[in-house]
């Protein structure tokens, strides 16, 4: 037999390993990716700052008076203005409560529901705001002004002697301002609050602090002092943290002023849906 065996086919090479579909949509992760970043470093400045002020060698006696410079100079910016400020507010909408509920026979549910929403509510986040705006965004300037005149970068801004002398005096300064401002604030608002409704009578002034002492309970009270406490951290450790980390050498400082308000506008509004869910279910 001469028939010949045919030939064995060439195999064909095996198909090229496609790359994973993610792999082809790097700047698919990118934005997530970097916004994780910027949150990360927010968390690690704050820790470190919460190290440092609870370190006894924060307040020797070299740091002591830089740092009640700060302290006394944030706070009294901004307590007339607020307190004055904040009693106008008050006074309007104790009106405002009170009048539409004697329109509905709901007389006895007035001061509970000016205690509520005044106290519990509007005035941590009117303080905060405040503060936000006339301490803490202004001395994230002045880092974007030092650190670009000093030729500064992040890491230079987060040496220890930076951290000790211009970061922390600034964030303890701005969240003593929020604690100072919502607790003279709240005192007058509870003071007006009875003066709207009784007058100068001191005979009811049983009945005011025991609705008084039913609305703060322990867990409300536990609550409304986290949750000022929250606020201060926030809106002091926010922008200092834009300053630091989102402020390179030719950044425009609307853009840094910008991003640190989204942050801390996100995390008051987290921070009080978390208040309302403990104190209301």
């Amino acid at each position: 037999m001469t028939a010949s065996r045919a030939a064995p086919r060439a195999l064909a090479p095996p198909p090229a390993a496609q790359p994973a579909r993610w792999a082809l949509q790097p700047a698919r992760w990118a934005a997530p990716l970097a916004w994780l970043g910027g949150w990360w470093k927010v968390v690690e400045l704050g820790a470190l700052l919460l190290a440092l002020a609870l370190a006894p060698s924060s307040y020797a006696r070299v740091r002591r008076p830089a740092l009640m410079r700060q302290l006394t100079q944030d706070a009294s910016s901004t307590l007339l203005w607020f307190t004055l400020l904040s009693a106008f507010l008050s006074l309007v909408l104790i009106r405002i409560v009170t009048v539409t509920a004697i329109s509905y026979g709901l007389t006895r549910y007035a001061m509970e529901m000016v205690v509520r929403v005044l106290v519990l509510e509007l005035i941590p986040l009117a303080a905060a705001l405040f503060v936000a705006l006339r301490v803490s965004l202004p001395a994230a300037a002045e880092l974007v002004g030092l650190r670009r005149r000093a030729g500064l970068d992040a890491a230079a801004m987060r040496a220890p002697a930076m951290l000790a002398g211009e970061l922390l005096p600034r964030v303890l300064a701005g969240v003593f301002a929020v604690l100072l401002l919502a607790l003279v604030s709240c005192v007058l608002a509870l003071v007006l609050a009875y003066g709207s409704v009784h007058g100068l009578t001191p005979f009811a002034l049983a009945g005011y602090t025991r609705t008084v002492g039913q609305v703060f309970g322990p867990v409300v009270s536990l609550i409304f002092g986290l949750k000022t406490l929250a606020f201060g951290v926030v809106v002091a450790l926010i922008p200092v943290a834009a300053a630091v980390h989102d402020a390179p050498p030719g950044t425009p400082r609307t853009r840094v002023e910008l991003r640190a308000l989204v942050r801390m506008f996100a995390l008051l509004l987290l921070i009080e849906a978390a208040s309302l869910i403990g104190n209301y279910y």
